[in-house]
């Protein structure tokens, strides 16, 4: 039975608290571009991308990466002519990926190689909603919303507006 552990109103302030620290950690949003990956982290872009907007009175790019072809349980060669090129340039660029739940890291490490096969960002950043523990790979999130201890056993599952009609999240 799955037990709801953040609601809409909490989502929205993790998002807003990173919104926060995004902006004082870079001392402004000049030079920054928000990566959402695909599906759930699109929409955590779009979320901070327009707080951004609220707070600063300017626009941040948000860009989609799906990052099918570069995950590391795949067999199949990468074919680069079928990798989507995010329609942004990341150049000398402040990339923040966003993503909805941070676990092994291996959707980041995934995320990663997409970046540097399109460009060479100044620096790249991590901002997820949800860090529920269990690496295997030396990746950390910048920017969280909440950590939530959890066994392997458990899965968290994000639910999004957009998407799914309502927010909140939930561990079963």
């Amino acid at each position: 039975m799955a037990k709801e552990i953040i609601d809409g109103q909490t989502m929205t302030r993790a998002l807003t608290r990173i919104t926060y620290e995004i902006i004082e950690r870079n001392k402004g949003i000049d030079n920054l571009v928000l990566v959402g990956i695909k599906t759930r982290g699109v929409y955590v872009a779009h979320r901070i991308e327009s707080r951004l907007k609220q707070l600063e009175n300017l626009n941040v790019p948000v860009a989609e990466l799906d990052i099918t072809p570069f995950r590391d349980d795949k067999n199949d060669d990468v074919d680069t002519n079928k990798i989507e090129d995010i329609d942004i340039d990341i150049n000398d660029k402040h990339v923040i990926l966003t993503d909805d739940v941070l676990y092994t890291g291996r959707t980041i490490r995934a995320a990663m190689d997409a970046i540097m096969s399109m460009g060479r960002p100044k620096k790249i950043s991590l901002a997820v909603l949800v860090d529920r523990g269990h690496r295997e790979l030396p990746i950390r999130a910048d920017f969280i919303g909440k950590n939530i201890p959890t066994s392997q056993k458990e899965t968290i599952k994000v639910l999004m507006k957009e998407i799914d009609g309502e927010d909140r999240v939930e561990i079963d």
